[in-house]
């Protein structure tokens, strides 16, 4: 539970901080910032992602106290590749000041970008071994600390200096700066001593990481290039100030649908990792098919909720500068974020505990070519718009092809028809019940959908006992 509510106040933190950030920053210096942060996504997958994946799989409490060299090569990696990345974006500082000294400045941006992915890597590594060892009061106070830090340091500087770059630095110093707290609870770690590691181990466990972690860290690359190419396309053919519509959009949705099922995801698939270390693979993939209906009952409903209290956030949350384009932006990408969380949360597990992961890199660069096609065709029929739809459809077909591969075969994984089935029924239900309070004033219409969503579709779960959450 600590974890879930962790991720909630992760969730609820970072909704407020974003729509603060763009009202200080305003559309256009706001689109920059969001472009720089999807490059320091791509950046932080790229070079980190495979730590924390291969922590969530590989390292456990048993793991701790009996292969050491386990965490110790992780923490190696870390600091090598971390060093590396500081030393570029020192170049790369030092060279924008030298040929272009301003804020916005692209070999200065691109340096702040990269410091930003320093801290995301250090920050998601060390909250993916608290939740490995099931430590969630640690992970709890990780999210805390990384949120207050970030309110006070990101919102303080887009305040004194409102410039993308130095919002960014700061962004990446609150999440290494909210790992130190915790260097005595996790233990062994970046800043503690650890036993050296026997012969041979160094790299027998880098080939057992990057063969499990290659595949998944090509497939998550492609996933954040794909954001990352469709703001700059935006950009690039609308202006910034377009690029800050869609991504204000993109970014709060993403969070919408990203948070509960992170939260899921990241306990129900240690639970499954638990299922195959006592009791074998078979048992773990049935946990995992449990899993995957307890995550579309409660991500199914996420996204049709969304949509429909979408006018309302948009009235009472949104800046002035960013309403209008916002709603519009966002009903057009809820359908891809969600079957985003679905491969994310449902589908790539199955691969993950099978431990054959290029399935997921095929999907993904499947998605990526439809995406593509997009942008060439959609934006001159729907102008910017169309590349949100290009984005939507993108994702839409690697769902497709990665279910078909989960889901046909030999090794089908067989789901729970029944609990699928109802989750369906049981969302439609909820959104004939909130479609009336939807067209109410603002104020109105927020609580009271809501409040019916929340009735209709938490009762039908409770008498159906849908995929077990009663």
């Amino acid at each position: 539970m600590a974890v879930i509510a962790a991720f909630v106040l992760n969730a609820g933190l970072n909704f407020i901080l974003g729509i603060a950030i763009a009202r200080m920053l305003g559309p256009a210096d706001f689109g920059r910032f969001a472009l720089a942060t999807a490059g320091a996504v791509v950046l932080n997958t790229i070079l980190f992602e495979w730590l924390r994946l291969s922590a969530t799989r590989f390292y456990s409490a048993r793991v701790r106290e009996a292969e050491p060299w386990i965490r110790q090569g992780l923490d190696r990696a870390y600091w090598v590749i971390a060093l590396a990345l500081f030393a570029t974006a020192a170049l790369c500082a030092g060279l924008g000041i030298a040929v272009n000294p301003t804020p916005e400045g692209r070999l200065v941006m691109t340096a702040g970008t990269m410091v930003a992915a320093i801290g995301i890597g250090l920050f998601d590594y060390h909250a993916a071994l608290a939740r490995a060892r099931f430590i969630g009061s640690a992970y709890l106070r990780l999210v805390v600390w990384k949120n207050v830090l970030a309110f006070v340091l990101m919102a303080g500087t887009a305040w004194l200096f409102p410039q993308p770059v130095w919002v960014l630095i700061a962004g990446g110093l609150s999440q290494f700066l909210a790992v130190l707290p915790m260097r005595k609870i996790l233990g062994d770690g970046l800043l503690g001593h650890a036993p050296a590691l026997p012969h041979g181990r160094a790299r027998e466990t880098l080939r057992l990481f990057a063969a499990y972690g290659l595949p998944l860290i090509a497939a998550n690359a492609v996933y954040q290039i794909m954001p990352f190419l469709n703001r700059a396309a935006i950009a690039g053919t609308a202006g910034f100030a377009e690029a800050g519509y869609f991504a204000l959009a993109a970014d709060l949705g993403s969070r919408a649908f990203s948070t509960l099922g992170a939260a899921l995801d990241l306990l129900l698939f240690q639970i499954a990792v638990q299922a195959e270390e006592h009791h074998g693979r078979e048992a773990a993939e049935t946990q995992v098919a449990r899993n995957i209906a307890i995550v579309v009952a409660l991500l199914l409903p996420c996204a049709a909720g969304y949509w429909a209290v979408t006018p309302a956030l948009q009235a009472l949350i949104v800046p002035a500068e960013f309403r209008g384009p916002f709603a519009d932006y966002t009903d057009l990408l809820i359908p891809g974020l969600f079957c985003l969380s679905i491969m994310n949360f449902a589908l790539n597990p199955i691969f993950q505990i099978r431990r054959r992961t290029s399935p997921v890199v095929a999907a993904a660069l499947i998605g990526l070519a439809v995406n593509a096609v997009g942008l060439v065709l959609l934006p001159r029929m729907m102008g910017p718009q169309g590349v949100a739809v290009a984005q939507t459809l993108g994702l839409v077909a690697a769902v497709a092809v990665l279910g078909l591969r989960a889901l046909t075969g030999i090794e089908r994984l067989r789901l729970p028809g029944r609990d699928l089935a109802l989750t369906a029924a049981a969302c439609l239900a909820m959104v004939l019940a909130v479609l009336p309070f939807r067209g109410l004033e603002p104020a109105l219409a927020l609580p009271a959908c809501i409040a019916a969503g929340m009735l209709v579709y938490g009762a039908l779960v409770w008498f159906l006992d849908i995929a077990g959450l009663r």
